[in-house]
């Protein structure tokens, strides 16, 4: 089903005093201005246990690019892919995950090893509702760097880690989004962090992963189970041009509807497993929907092949009906 429910982290991002120098060591006096994310946990959650090495971020934006930085804790930095847009993930790397307007679509992936070798790619939906990784977007103006605390692929010495510098620009951001890019004062992007991290031995000299072993998924935001490609659950990023310090984060009020929608989503999916059709109504559901989230009784309009699932809500004092579809779109309408 839908794993366990994890409440998404959330961070304030404020505009750069001035552009970042990107080389990958976050010592520029403009990251002063930007807090540190809570160290990353277990993609799961707290039921696993905590990461082996901390893990953290930092954001910040201006009227070009959206800056992250990160910071890896890592004894033996090793990295082997150079060739771009590897599958990053065989290595030890750190990723970024970005869905601007939160709808599960549209979304894109950023993966960086040690060696500064990044795979860019686009997803115009999940890969659970059949979603192809588009290789073939690409990042122009994108600026990377990497800073090995210690000595990269050398088994002999105890390494401090290595960190991650990116400025995205906006400009590529906005093709896909959905909404303004760069943000406006107050706005709300869904965001998320990973880093993949293997098992290794040293063998004759050289690092080579322990056989049997699979890699660990420490996230900033939890997911719950270990699938990235639920932007559902990301974390939210608010952008703000208030001094350092002086924004205050507004909860998204759609977020149980979103998140009750979504359970929706994955009854529904198991019910037509079981029945070959979709449900055309919540009393179909009753075996396969929890009711773990408060929020009200959905309705269940058929659609084509398809379905839209809605459920209305105030925000302030208007109201808005969220939506989910079969395929995990999930948005927002007035009224």
């Amino acid at each position: 089903m839908n794993g366990d429910i994890c409440v998404p982290r959330h961070y304030i991002c404020y505009r750069a005093r001035k552009p970042l120098r990107i080389d990958g060591k976050l010592d520029d006096e403009a990251w002063r201005d930007a807090p540190w994310t809570e160290e990353f946990v277990d993609i799961e959650g707290d039921a696993k246990p905590k990461p082996r090495f901390r893990t953290r971020a930092k954001m910040l934006w201006d009227d070009q690019y959206f800056y992250i930085g990160a910071e890896l804790e890592e004894p033996h930095v090793w990295a082997t892919l150079t060739e771009h847009d590897s599958v990053i993930f065989q290595d030890n790397d750190f990723e970024v995950f970005i869905d601007p307007d939160g709808d599960n679509h549209n979304y894109y992936e950023i993966e960086i090893n040690a060696l500064n070798t990044e795979w860019d790619l686009r997803l115009p939906k999940p890969y659970r509702d059949g979603g192809p990784a588009l290789n073939e977007w690409e990042i122009p103006g994108l600026k990377t760097a990497v800073f090995v605390d210690g000595t990269l692929n050398g088994p002999r010495d105890t390494d401090r880690g290595w960190s991650v510098e990116m400025a995205i620009p906006w400009k590529v951001l906005a093709e896909f989004a959905g909404c303004p890019a760069p943000p406006r004062d107050g706005d709300q992007w869904r965001v998320n962090f990973s880093r993949v991290e293997w098992q290794i031995r040293i063998v004759n000299g050289r690092y080579q992963k322990v056989p049997n072993t699979p890699e660990d998924n420490w996230v900033w935001s939890p997911q719950g189970v270990i699938d990235m490609h639920r932007p559902e659950t990301w974390g939210y990023v608010q952008f703000s041009t208030a001094p350092s310090g002086r924004a205050r984060f507004r909860p998204d009020p759609t977020y149980h509807a979103r998140l009750r929608l979504m359970e929706v989503y994955h009854a529904q999916r198991a019910f037509r497993q079981a029945n070959g059709r979709w449900a055309g109504n919540p009393a179909e559901l009753r075996y396969y929907l929890p009711a773990r989230v408060p929020g009200g009784e959905p309705e269940i309009q058929l659609v084509g092949d398809g379905y839209i699932a809605s459920l209305r809500v105030r925000v302030g004092s208007k109201p808005v009906t969220v939506k989910v579809r079969e395929d995990s779109r999930l948005w927002v309408e007035q009224g």
